[in-house]
This record gives structure tokens, sequence and C-alpha cells, in this order.
């Protein structure tokens, strides 16, 4: 029987298999950032174990910075402490750390793909649920914990169940004004969060072929919104075009050398998978959340459901929603582009787009956050901070900002916030937030307007 893409990754890194037990899995390369690695570095020095392969390992800030005035002492301590923390935390240890006012620091899944560092058929990960991001590039590439940050510290490996395989196929024609962010909010929405627990998850199908890496980048990035361990698509020229001459990518006969492999990875005809599933682009439109949880999605076409759930019936109390009603017309005050889902150039380019010759609404308070230094610097030099600043909108400084409540970029309790982030729990954009999730063109959309609005009536 033939392999799957994530079968072929995998087997390629197992050390060492316990017999009826899991596998010992070795990683390619460690993601860190200032949030889970400080409990992590504290107990190898507890235990006095020394860390493995530093060079194997990238640090950046990014959770705790703020996105103004970055050149400034960092105001909130818990922010300042953690920062700190790292920057001692790699130097003490001889890590690579990109921190703030480094020319590629930047959102952790931001800025790996962009220098090369991340690669197709290697294992990474990070402490952060959304490494699935990397997967883009046909990476097995996953979330961790505090100890098991420990783990690959200590030993470059992890112990590990092998996960059951899924395929997620989507074929047809998108139509006009549906984004990367649509489809994958659709298929979570079709499947719903637990759909995809205890499964690692491939995304194919010419949909997913016809992307750009940016664009396949926002689907693996919400894999685990679906409760999967990770996701992936297969790499292809598309893929070997983007990594190709980055910082970190490899040069000359090496890269010539890697993509002879690379184009190897692919799954085979005759391979398995434990589930499968298959949608029809045609079916797709533009997406808005709802609720609390990235499921609770619809089109922007349809009515919030009809169901008799108490957790339902929670989200929509949350959100002062009522069953039956469009979202359309719905006022909104504050816009957020941002996020390691989306903060790619591609993502305000699209933004820039539309918003040309249009202004921001009196009402709203939209925040622009590239997601890495080179972001903020292509967005200079493409002349879309001139189209920003003419519609009344401003551009703030690298960071995860207001996808979580972790900075000084927080939602007000009780307001509507169109974000382009992953989650929508409560509380996640600040206490008492309402998160709707959406493409970057809904949100620019929405920024204009002051409200939701089906844009896509206007679109050439």
């Amino acid at each position: 029987m033939g392999k799957t893409l994530f079968d072929k990754v995998w087997d390629a890194h197992v050390v060492e298999t316990i017999p009826n037990g899991p596998q010992i899995l070795y990683i390619d390369k460690h993601l860190i950032h200032e949030v889970t690695s400080p409990q992590a570095f504290n107990e190898l020095e507890d235990r006095n174990i020394p860390i493995a392969r530093p060079n194997q390992i990238v640090a950046t800030a990014d959770h705790n910075t703020p996105t103004v005035d970055q050149h400034l002492p960092v105001k909130d301590e818990l922010s300042r402490n953690q920062l700190e923390q790292l920057t001692k935390n790699c130097e003490k240890n001889n890590i690579t750390l990109y921190g703030l006012g480094h020319k590629y620091n930047g959102i952790v899944h931001v800025m790996a793909p962009e220098l090369g560092i991340t690669q197709p058929g290697m294992t990474m990960v990070c402490g952060d649920s959304h490494t699935s991001t990397h997967g883009a590039f046909g990476t097995i590439a996953f979330g961790i914990g505090t100890s098991q940050v420990a783990q690959v510290f200590a030993s470059q490996c992890l112990l590990l169940e092998k996960p059951k395989s899924l395929r997620v196929n989507v074929n047809g024609k998108l139509k006009k004004g549906v984004l990367p962010k649509d489809v994958i909010l659709y298929v979570i929405a079709k499947l719903g969060t637990n759909s995809g627990t205890g499964y690692f998850c491939e995304y194919a199908g010419n949909v997913f072929e016809e992307m750009s890496m940016e664009g396949r980048m926002t689907v693996c990035n919400m894999s685990i919104e679906m409760g999967a361990r990770g996701g992936m698509i297969a790499p292809d020229e598309t893929t070997f075009e983007y990594v190709k001459g980055r910082e970190f990518a490899p040069k000359g006969d090496e890269y010539d050398a890697k993509v002879a492999y690379w184009k190897s990875l692919k799954t085979d005809e005759d391979a398995v998978f434990d589930k499968e599933y298959n949608f029809d682009a045609e079916d797709i439109e533009p997406m808005l959340t709802y609720g609390t949880n990235p499921g609770m999605g619809l089109k922007i076409s349809d009515v919030i459901p009809e169901e008799n759930d108490a957790s339902f019936d929670k989200a929509l109390a949350y959100m002062n929603f009522t069953k039956g009603k469009s979202l359309i017309n719905t006022p909104v005050n504050y816009v957020f582009i941002g996020s390691c889902t989306n903060s790619r150039i591609e993502d305000f380019r699209v933004a820039a787009d539309y918003i040309k010759g249009k202004q921001r609404a009196s009402n709203v308070n939209a925040w622009l956050v590239p997601g890495s230094q080179q972001v903020a610097k292509q967005i200079r030099e493409e002349g879309l901070q001139e189209i920003f600043e003419d519609a009344g909108f401003k551009l703030r400084q690298p960071g995860c900002s207001a996808c979580l409540a972790m900075n000084d970029d927080k939602i007000p309790e009780g307001e509507y916030c169109v974000s382009t982030s992953n989650r929508n729990f409560e509380g996640r954009q600040g206490q008492g937030a309402r998160t709707i999730l959406a493409s970057p063109l809904m949100a620019a959309a929405t920024a204009v307007e002051g409200k939701i609005v089906n844009f896509t009536k206007h679109l050439n």
C-alpha cells in the first residue's frame, strides 16, 4: 500500500519505535518565543541538562510585544519580564534570537517561512498551537506543551503516538471574493471543531494547488481549529519557488538536491486515509463566524441557524446575536487585520486593493498589524502604506497584537471586532470582546462601511 505525504515525512524522522508504544521522533527545527519557553529553560537548568542542539532552535519575540513605540521600554511589567527572560535564556544557551527591533523580528509563524527556515519534509515544533502553519510547505509541524519544549531542548526528539490520517479535498472554481481564509472557515463550519481530533490533515485538490504559499499557510494555520494535530499541503513548484533564494534556504547544488527529494513527498496514488472529505469550491462564499468557536461560521448570504442547544444559546447570548438573523448591517467599531493567520504581504495587498480610493468609516478603530519587519518593509516599498494612510488607516508595528489579549491591543468589552485572526473564544481579544472571524477582504470592507456588508456585490 502506498504512503501519504504525512507517512513519508514522519517515517523519515523515526529514531526508534517502542514495542506496542509510542515512537521517538527527531525534530529538525524548534521555534520558540517568550511565552512558553521560560519554564522549559528553568526545568533544564534545575536538572543541569544542557540544550542538545542550540543551532536548530530559532527564537523571536511576538506575543507580548507592543505594536506602537517598540523603540521604547515595554510598559507592561509581565510582558517586559518575559521578553527580558527570553533574551537572557537565548544568550546563555547560544540560541539565535530575533528580538524587538531586529530586521528579522516578527510573529514566529510569519518570519520562519519568509526567512527560508521552514522547508519541505521537515519536522517542526513550537510551544504554540498554530505551528500547523508551516505544514503549508509539506512539513510536519505542530504545537507542543511546556514539558515537551523541555524534551526537545534536552534531546532534539519527542516521544509521540503517530496520529491517524485525514484528507480534505476541495475542487472546482472559487467565486469572486472568496479567499483561502473563507475556504478553511467553510471546511471547519462543515466538519466541526472536533472532526480532526487524533488526525493529521492533508489538504488536496485543485483549490489548494492553485493557492499561493501565503494562502496555504492561512489554511494550515487553522487546522488546529478543527481539532487536528496539524495540516499539510504537498510541496510543488509554487513551494520550491517560494523557498528559493530566501536567507536560510539551501543554495546552488544543495537546493537542486533538496528539490529532487521534496518532489518525492507527494501522497502515493494508492495511499489510503483513515478519513476523507470532499467539498465543492462553488459552494463556498465569503465567511463570517457568529459564535464563540471557529466552527460557528456561516456564508455571508446565510442566516444564523436555528439550533436548540444550551452551549449554542450561551454563545449567541455572549455575541448578542439572534437565531435566524443575518449578520449583514451589524455595526462594527473594531477591525483587526493581522495575526499568524493573515498578516503576510498578500493579505495587505488584498486589503489595500479594496481600500484604495475609499475612506475608513469614522466609527471604526482599524488595526493593521504586519506579521514581521520584512512584511512592514514590503508594505512601505510597494506603496501600500500610502494607500492605507490616505484612507484614514494607521499601520502598527509587527507582533501578535489583537489576536489575543496578551499585549496592549485589546478590544473593549461588548464591542464587535471583525478579525482576521484564528480564534473567537470568549475573551480571546479582551474580556467581554466579541470576535467575528473573517478574511482580510471582509475586514477591509467592514472598516470602510462601519458595518458588515456583502462586499461581493461591489467587486468588478
